[in-house]
């Protein structure tokens, strides 16, 4: 995988005129990066500048460092998180989200529906309520929701008529049938009552429509999902700044450096150093959000015999040194500096439906380098 970044990165930026069949190299190169983010294409950026939900570059932040790197691994549930924008664009407390950019293989989590509380208008005379009962439901008869069997009951619960701010209700089983059935997404439908269940009229508590509120306060949907794309493990590795967790790598092929390289390289240990990967540079800035771009760092040097404990060398790299060193048989060549730990990035970005996703990527930044 990583073998993979570095060829993008030698033809992404040729230090001298391109031969016969760059173009194609190049081409090939990217095509195979997308594969390592999951994709086919990449996805068309948004024809009108759009603004990324606050929620979605909040857990951002909260996820990943400035550059992408996962801070912590335990505060994802999957490795995917959706964000969907009410389609409706009606003032009716009905919305309808589009999950078709959800994959057939990622496994549905959780479910959220994302509501903003309006502050309460005032009225005239005392106030007789201070809490009302808000109650989501699933249509499943698309023209008479309230007919019997029009609808399933999802979430209830008691909500302040005070002040104004996000509520979150779990709709997890409704999205489950969607994905399932793509036919059977007949949307949503919010009612709010008084604290026996009494209707009110008009309510006095209002959430934030698609139409007539800013891009910030929309109805949305987020979903949290895994794809299962995982790698094989590797030893123990600390995240940076964050807690320690047992990492998933798969490593790539290296790529042929010219004789030079290679000469120089053996007279130097085994260490790390940068390879920074612009987004910007191989044209995915457009649809991607954050970060602009990461060091996925790179593995450089010799394995010298003896190995000392500075090279984090496996029993089996010592081993091979040594038959190495004294040529005890043939064709084994000196062990190799490679990542011994890896750390996951985080892409936040606009799918084909201009909807904003969060993914987390296993295994692309080298975090320390060893001999094996």
């Amino acid at each position: 995988m990583l073998g993979t970044v570095l060829l993008l990165l030698a033809l992404a930026k040729p230090a001298c005129p391109s031969p016969a069949g760059a173009a194609s190299r190049r081409a090939e190169a990217l095509k195979r990066l997308l594969e390592v983010f999951g994709m086919e294409d990449p996805p068309s950026p948004p024809a009108h500048v759009k603004q990324p939900p606050q929620y979605m570059v909040d857990l951002f932040n909260t996820v990943a460092n400035a550059d992408g790197v996962t801070k912590n691994p335990d505060i994802l549930e999957g490795n995917t998180v959706r964000s969907f924008l009410d389609k409706t664009h009606s003032e009716k407390m009905r919305f309808l989200f589009v999950l078709s950019s959800v994959a057939k293989n990622e496994k549905i989590l959780t479910a959220e529906l994302h509501l903003f509380r309006l502050w309460p208008k005032a009225t005239d005379g005392p106030k007789r309520h201070h809490f009302c009962q808000v109650s989501v439901y699933q249509v499943l008869e698309k023209n008479e929701p309230d007919a019997p069997g029009g609808k399933k009951l999802l979430a209830a619960r008691l909500v302040s008529l005070q002040g104004a701010g996000w509520e979150v209700f779990a709709i997890t089983q409704a999205v489950r049938d969607w994905t399932e059935d793509e036919s059977s997404n007949q949307g949503l439908l919010v009612t709010v009552q008084g604290l026996g269940g009494s209707p009110l009229d008009p309510p006095p508590l209002q959430f934030a429509s698609s139409r007539d509120h800013h891009e910030s306060k929309k109805p949305m949907l987020v979903l949290f999902t895994d794809d299962g794309r995982r790698g094989a493990s590797l030893p123990m590795a600390g995240f940076p700044g964050g807690s320690h967790t047992r990492w998933h790598g798969s490593l790539g092929a290296a790529i042929p450096l010219p004789t030079g390289t290679r000469s120089l390289d053996r007279l130097q240990p085994c260490q790390r150093h940068p390879l920074s990967v612009d987004f910007e540079e191989i044209g995915w800035s457009g649809w991607i959000i954050s970060p602009r771009g990461y060091n996925a760092y790179h593995c450089k040097g010799s394995c010298p015999f003896p190995l000392g404990e500075n090279m984090r060398p496996t029993n089996h790299a010592t081993v091979q040194s040594i038959i190495n060193a004294l040529k005890l048989s043939e064709g084994v060549s000196s062990p190799c500096c490679v990542p011994d730990k890896l750390y996951s990035i985080n892409l936040l970005y606009f799918d084909d439906d201009e909807n904003v996703v969060l993914k987390q990527y296993d295994d692309m930044v080298a975090g320390s380098c060893g001999c094996h």
